[in-house]
């Protein structure tokens, strides 16, 4: 298991249509209970700027499939 500064600055992709989704900039986490709700990245293109109006998206961890040494793929 990757500790979280370890995921930082991954680059994140969507299994499903091979996109970019951004780099790995932070997580958030409830510490009490040792349980990682989701990983927020860095969005790259205009595109996701244009639809969500800002340059972040939290994917929960649940839609973590593979975490890799550079990639981590998700299921979006």
């Amino acid at each position: 298991m990757s500790r979280g500064i370890d995921l930082k600055q991954r680059e994140v992709i969507n299994m499903n249509t091979g996109q970019s989704l951004g780099f790995v900039v932070d997580l958030n986490a409830e510490f009490g209970k040792g349980i990682i709700k989701n990983i927020v990245v860095a969005q790259t293109g205009k595109f996701f700027r244009s639809l969500t109006g800002k340059n972040t998206m939290e994917v929960p961890w649940e839609k973590i499939k593979v975490i890799g040494e550079d990639v981590i793929l998700v299921d979006l």
